[in-house]
């Protein structure tokens, strides 16, 4: 049913969504929030609070925050910063970036032909698309400091396996934000994408960067501001799933990684 995303009112759908997930009422948040628990298997006894009732509304309840230690931080250098599937790994050739089998998308087009790209022409990368029961806060997979952030309008497709398979420069025409750290590597990128439904992104500096939808690129300058941010720390969080990418620069290192590979926040990448 790839095809029918197409003709949906994708950002319609969303803004829909984003609004329903912050309903306050007891009765339908309850009922609702208890059938997503059953139906996704949702482990909430890893949550700080257990009980669907101790949440304000569902966003409250999918932005859930852990017990502590219940994601060990990694002595590695590059962590993960996502619970996930490892939908994507590999090198970054000629700038070029796998999606799926048969199917790869320009580093260019998915940093919105920012100048910088040039720096991730070879690297490496991994893909990581985070379900709908995965723990949906996103934090630092290295030491670094904020250098600047890229809010790339576009459309809002699914991003799961079916859809990467299916549609040309998926991530690359998803609307998204990007993140650039200097790091003890060099220039890294980190790239989060949004998806149907997947109507609100934020960060941990900037707060809320969407809804409203803007149509135009937007950049936000932090080279003065010396921001920054410590291995494990929360970067930040979708409010509903979706995708993060780690574009990383040419070096000799590479993710211990493979396809379809559950990964946990915390684990060692390297």
């Amino acid at each position: 049913m790839v095809w029918l995303q197409y003709l949906l009112p994708q950002h319609w759908l969303s803004k829909l969504m984003f609004r329903f997930a912050r309903i306050e009422n007891t009765w339908l948040k309850h009922t609702f929030t208890r059938w997503f628990v059953k139906a996704y298997q949702v482990d909430l006894s890893e949550a700080n609070r257990e009980q669907v009732e101790d949440y304000t509304h569902f966003n409250d309840f999918f932005t859930r925050s852990l017990k502590p230690n219940a994601r060990p931080i990694a002595k590695s250098d590059i962590i993960c910063p996502v619970d996930g599937a490892i939908s994507q790994v590999g090198n970054i050739n000629n700038a070029q970036i796998l999606q799926a089998k048969g199917r790869d998308y320009s580093v260019d087009q998915l940093l919105g032909n920012d100048p910088r790209s040039a720096e991730f022409s070879a690297g490496f990368f991994t893909t990581i698309y985070l379900s709908p029961k995965d723990y949906h806060r996103i934090h630092m997979p290295y030491d670094a400091r904020l250098v600047s952030m890229d809010y790339i309008p576009g459309d809002l497709f699914s991003v799961n396996q079916q859809t990467a398979q299916n549609v040309d420069n998926l991530f690359a025409r998803n609307e998204r934000v990007v993140c650039y750290f200097e790091t003890e590597f060099g220039l890294c990128a980190f790239v989060l994408v949004g998806a149907i439904f997947v109507g609100s992104m934020q960060t941990v500096w900037h707060g809320q960067i969407n809804p409203p939808y803007k149509k135009q690129v937007q950049h936000f300058n932090y080279q003065d501001q010396n921001i920054t941010l410590k291995k494990g720390e929360e970067l930040g969080r979708f409010n509903m799933g979706s995708t993060v990418i780690l574009l990383m620069p040419n070096q000799d290192k590479k993710f211990n990684l493979k396809e379809s590979e559950v990964v946990r926040m915390g684990q060692a990448l390297v």
